[in-house]
């Protein structure tokens, strides 16, 4: 995400009044800058920057402020609550574990956790056996990319090597940041590690499947030059994925060949879920719109739809292979984020939230594209898939209009709308999975609104 810094001088807008947006003062809202002046003064700026709402109560796919102002919620909190803010089941089972009272046990045993785990490897499917908790996904990235360090030093001292994709973003402490591969994000580094590579994702965006495949192979070729061995070297490939800022798709084939060749090489292959687990995309994972199966999973965000929690998910062989007491986390074991997780769980499948999220995704999309038909002078692309997309935005000569995303989620949060501002050339669109058709294209005809009033009030036209 950029430096960029929305305005808080309130603006007087016209009122809004629908069952699912009230917008009834200037925005900002009264109260919002002199709450952005006090974290200015006692808060570190790297969390600032989003747009100035002040969040005090958000419930299903709403989110309101401490003046009566509703807005629909197109960001699910960045892809946390899918099952919606303030889910009863979720808030039920925590308060459940409040009653007991256990705020905390650190790693100690605890019957909610065993329960939890019990129940998250069989959601998980047939390829996972055991899972390690965390706190937070960044935390699950360093806890995969330690267990596919120590799966390569189980089969040769050499075999260290891990391979993830430009362009991917994987969290925020070092080898996050090595990973992610973004030379602004990561110039605290200052000691580049040689057993972190990376090859280029799959672009043009519309590749063929065959051509995909050639791809990945002359990405390989090149690191072979620079004597990295599959066979000898390389260890695991981390992938996100989709292309975080735009929630673009590898095509498949260019994955199921990288399944191949994992196969063939004893590499591990690993998915950060971070965004796309837990329903998002129609899929009950993400990595499922792809046809193959990871040997690792590390999941964060949507787990719990509320309380911190993150997760790595694996075959026994390889989640055990740090010994007892060699990977653990103070918080991990916390019984009301394994509550809040647990309930997150039963909430997906019993409310029929993945199949909801596919449903409507349909109608999303095509909605979507429909903009993209309107506005093609601006509108590039639309990418993503089920209650997940990105909607592109570049000229005619492809230059990227960052500065009219800018304006766009301004007018949106002006109008009852929030939306995820990437500081790009994009802006993606993540409502809960419990969101209704109403409530949805509501959503989206006020995001339609706002590109037609940035596009005249940027160019005019």
């Amino acid at each position: 995400m950029s430096g960029y810094e929305f305005s808080r001088e309130p603006v007087t807008v016209a009122p809004v009044h629908t069952n699912n947006r009230i917008i009834k003062t200037a925005i900002p809202a009264p109260g919002t800058v002199n709450l952005l002046e006090k974290l200015d003064k006692f808060e570190s700026r790297s969390m600032h920057g989003q747009l100035p709402i002040v969040w005090h109560r958000a419930e299903g796919h709403s989110v309101f402020d401490r003046v009566g102002n509703k807005w629909i919620d197109f960001t699910s909190m960045i892809f946390v609550a899918n099952v919606g803010h303030g889910n009863e089941a979720v808030i039920k089972k925590v308060k459940s574990v409040l009653d007991t009272p256990m705020l905390g046990c650190y790693a100690y045993p605890n019957e909610i956790r065993a329960t939890y785990l019990e129940k998250l490897v069989r959601f998980a499917g047939p390829n996972f056996e055991k899972a390690f908790l965390l706190s937070a996904g960044t935390e699950a990235t360093e806890a995969a990319f330690k267990l596919m360090k120590m799966h390569g030093k189980k089969l040769g001292k050499k075999k260290n090597v891990i391979i993830a994709i430009s362009g991917n973003w994987h969290g925020r402490t070092l080898a996050a940041q090595m990973l992610s591969d973004n030379a602004s994000q990561k110039s605290w580094v200052t000691h580049e590690q040689n057993d972190v590579w990376h090859i280029d994702f799959p672009y043009p965006w519309d590749i063929s499947e065959e051509q995909s495949k050639d791809f990945l192979l002359s990405n390989l070729e090149l690191l072979s030059k620079k004597d990295i061995s599959l066979k000898n070297d390389v260890t695991g490939f981390m992938l996100e994925t989709f292309q975080g800022w735009g929630a673009i798709f590898y095509p498949k084939s260019f994955v199921k060949k990288l399944r191949e060749i994992c196969d063939e090489n004893e590499i591990l292959l690993t998915f950060d879920e971070m965004q796309a687990g837990f329903g998002r995309t129609g899929e009950l994972f993400g990595y499922m719109n792809y046809d193959v199966q990871p040997d690792l999973l590390a999941c964060g965000k949507g787990a719990s739809s509320s309380l911190p929690l993150a997760v790595v998910l694996g075959s026994k062989e390889v989640m055990d292979l740090p010994g007892i007491g060699s990977m653990s986390s103070t918080h991990s074991a916390n019984p009301l984020v394994c509550a809040a997780g647990l309930a997150n769980m039963q909430a997906l499948i019993e409310d029929g939230l993945i199949e909801n999220s596919k449903k409507l995704g349909v109608l999303c999309h095509t909605a979507l594209n429909n903009l993209k038909d309107t506005y093609s002078s601006y509108i590039s692309s639309v990418q993503g898939t089920g209650l997940l997309a990105a909607v592109i935005f570049n000229d005619a000569e492809g230059k990227a209009l960052s500065e009219l995303c800018d304006l766009i989620a301004e007018k949106c949060l002006q109008t009852g709308l929030l939306v995820v501002h990437t500081g790009r050339e994009s802006i993606k669109l993540a409502p809960p999975l419990m969101i209704t058709e109403e409530a949805m294209m509501e959503g989206v005809n006020t995001f339609a609104q706002a590109i037609e009033d940035s596009i005249k009030e940027k160019y005019g036209a």
